[in-house]
């Protein structure tokens, strides 16, 4: 990944309207079915054009979780990220087949935008700030493949972890690896920072 102009967690208020606006586009195209449209971003918006993943989480006004899909390792811009993962949010594997995102919800629909910062490698996880550091894993399959996982900082805020019970949800449920993430040596693990963007909290 690129290192970033805009330092982090100093997105302007009209930055931060700026990168829902993307997101809401994308959220909008992909359930009325359309193609995705672009954004038009000027080359004087650098925040937008660094290479930054991004998740992309859907509420409705109940506060239940309709969609939450991101990226890690992309080296695209921020824009086509949020764009992306704004589509593919309303697709959302849990979701899309029993109960998906329909053209009625739109406007009761809350966006939230995480931008990622860098991943830096960690020797032992359990020091991770908890509520401010994200985890991603990376550690070999069962079937000899290797697979992934992660959590967003604000994942341990919410179920009221410590910083090993967080590591080992992201282990045994997210990933779906029996034993303990401390007895596998091969295993990697990264920590990262979440710029959250609520649109809910995006005063005009």
């Amino acid at each position: 990944m690129g290192k970033p102009h805009t330092p982090d967690n100093t997105y302007t208020p009209d930055q931060r309207r700026r990168i829902v606006s993307i997101a809401r586009a994308g959220v909008t195209d992909a359930v009325l079915g359309y193609a995705p449209q672009d954004p038009g971003v000027r080359p004087d918006e650098a925040y937008l054009l660094d290479p930054r993943d991004c998740f992309v989480t859907l509420h409705d006004i109940y506060e239940q979780l309709r969609g939450c899909i991101g990226t890690f390792e992309a080296d695209s811009p921020l824009w086509q990220n949020v764009l992306r993962m704004s589509a593919a949010a309303t697709r959302d594997p849990r979701f899309v087949y029993t109960n998906p995102v329909r053209r009625e919800e739109l406007g009761n629909l809350i966006i939230e935008v995480s931008v990622l910062t860098p991943m830096t490698p960690i020797d032992d996880p359990s020091t991770l700030r908890v509520g401010v550091d994200g985890i991603y894993i990376k550690a070999p399959g069962r079937g000899g493949g290797i697979v992934s996982g992660c959590y967003l900082p604000q994942v341990a805020t919410d179920q009221r972890w410590n910083a090993e019970q967080f590591v080992t949800s992201c282990w045994s449920h997210k990933m779906g690896l029996a034993g303990s993430w401390r007895d596998q040596p091969d295993a990697k693990f990264f920590v990262f920072q979440s710029i959250i963007i609520d649109e809910s909290n995006l005063h005009a």
